[in-house]
């Protein structure tokens, strides 16, 4: 088959797009961004064409997949409707490749790409995988008869998929551009469940996960005593985290992690129930989380000179204030500096008061202007930044062209968030670092 992705450098586009060649097709794609972004590695590793223009031949049996970043008005997509192209929603070819193994959907407002990343690091470590992870990473054979997706609940996308198996590590307020109210999102996340045939591993923590009609097996997992598994002990320390699982009331194990942060070892423990369930021994998942890595921009740690940098993904205030926790976990006597980089109108005006007091978490708070490319800023008249900025003392707008605002900062902990891109301004501030002469002390 043959596949054009338009909007290919999405992280979830990208994915797909490196999923759909492993199987082998033949794959091709359209993207307005001309500058490098991380996602398109994988493509450029697999010679995946990437084209800019809107003139180059596309196969009259090419199967056309887009981008919900793309409107009906694009360019592009008008051209391959002139073309008579068959166009496929980007969930339902999706869709058609979860059908296709034994898959994993692992879903959730938050900690979806870090849960998606520890199951496929076992899974990996013991016989091999496929998988489709959020952070722009994707790989698939016909020789591996698990599959493990990261199942987004954006625009209802995960109801198209019928996994074998399924997680929901949370359900909170999100996405309510496409949601009427949290009812409204428990609902789609319920269909998503009872599409799932063997097993639902579900944080019964979460008063919205408990509140689902489960027509299915299912195993709540948390910190509760209420769950099926429960998780104790906990030592959150500067080197990780240490904890214990006691499923139905009797030691399974003692596990250690190089994560931080409460949320994570959530996160370990449904990655840990998944992988039993598909009959890894205890002692070879311990071995496996020994060597797990978390995905891109997911608490990424860089030191330069001696500023410490972290590069997250956070976007939602939950997100934001359990990350900012977790680095005070792991550098309680640093001062913790972050940078926000809100990325739709939508989510700041819904939960302006959220982000207040999740950032505030932080000694000194910055932002950049909103990077939204899916809404218009003419629907959202004065949503701005600074509506969150009036709401924190001292903080400020920062740009890649006033990174220097930084420069009493430069022995500190700066955290860079977002789900938009935040690289330049990470180059920014390297740069402006590498050019600072480095004050000695006495």
């Amino acid at each position: 088959m043959k596949y054009y992705c338009i909007g290919i450098k999405g992280t979830g586009m990208s994915t797909l797009a490196q999923i759909l060649h492993d199987l082998g097709n033949e794959v091709s794609g359209y993207d307005d961004a001309k500058g490098y972004k991380f996602t398109q590695k994988g493509l450029e590793d697999r010679k995946i064409p990437i084209f800019y223009n809107h003139d180059h031949e596309i196969s009259s049996d090419t199967i056309v997949t887009y981008s919900v970043a793309f409107k009906e008005d694009h360019p592009e997509i008008e051209r391959v409707k002139r073309l008579g192209l068959q166009i496929v929603p980007y969930h339902q070819v999706m869709g058609w490749i979860v059908d296709m193994f034994k898959s994993i959907g692992v879903s959730g407002t938050h900690g979806k790409t870090t849960t998606s990343s520890l199951i496929k690091h076992i899974l990996e470590k013991n016989g091999g995988c496929n998988y489709f992870i959020g952070a722009g990473d994707g790989y698939a054979s016909n020789d591996n008869q698990y599959f493990v997706v990261e199942s987004d609940e954006f625009n209802r996308h995960f109801t198209s998929y019928h996994p074998k198996y399924a997680v929901i590590t949370n359900i909170e307020r999100e996405h309510l551009e496409c949601y009427k109210d949290i009812d409204d999102i428990r609902d789609t996340f319920e269909i998503f469940a009872n599409n799932t045939s063997k097993l639902v591993v579900a944080n019964g923590d979460n008063i919205e996960v408990r509140k689902i009609h489960y027509h299915n097996k299912v195993l709540f997992y948390g910190f509760g005593f209420h769950n099926d598994v429960v998780i104790k002990n906990v030592k959150l320390t500067e080197e990780g985290s240490r904890f214990d699982l006691y499923i139905h009331e009797e030691l399974y194990g003692s596990f250690e992690v190089n994560l931080y942060g409460k949320h994570m070892v959530s996160d370990v423990c449904a990655a840990i129930l998944i992988c039993k369930e598909l009959g890894i021994s205890k002692d070879r998942i311990t071995e496996a989380l020994k060597t797990f890595k978390n995905a891109k921009r997911r608490f990424a740690i860089e030191k330069f000179r001696d500023t410490i940098i972290i590069d997250d993904y956070a976007h939602h205030p939950t997100e934001i204030k359990v990350t900012l926790e977790a680095i005070r976990q792991k550098y309680p006597d640093k001062r913790l500096v972050v940078i926000f980089k809100p990325n739709t109108y939508s989510r700041t005006r819904d939960f302006k008061d959220q982000f207040i007091e999740s950032l505030s978490i932080a000694d000194k708070v910055y932002l950049t202007e909103i990077d939204c490319n899916r809404e218009d800023p003419m629907d959202y008249p004065g949503v701005t930044s600074q509506l969150i900025l009036d709401g924190i003392p001292d903080s400020e707008l920062i740009d890649e062209g006033s990174i220097s605002k930084l420069k009493e900062e430069l022995n500190s902990v700066i955290c860079f968030m977002g789900c938009a891109y935040v690289d330049g301004l990470i180059e920014s501030l390297k740069i402006y670092i590498a050019n600072t002469p480095k004050v000695e002390e006495d």
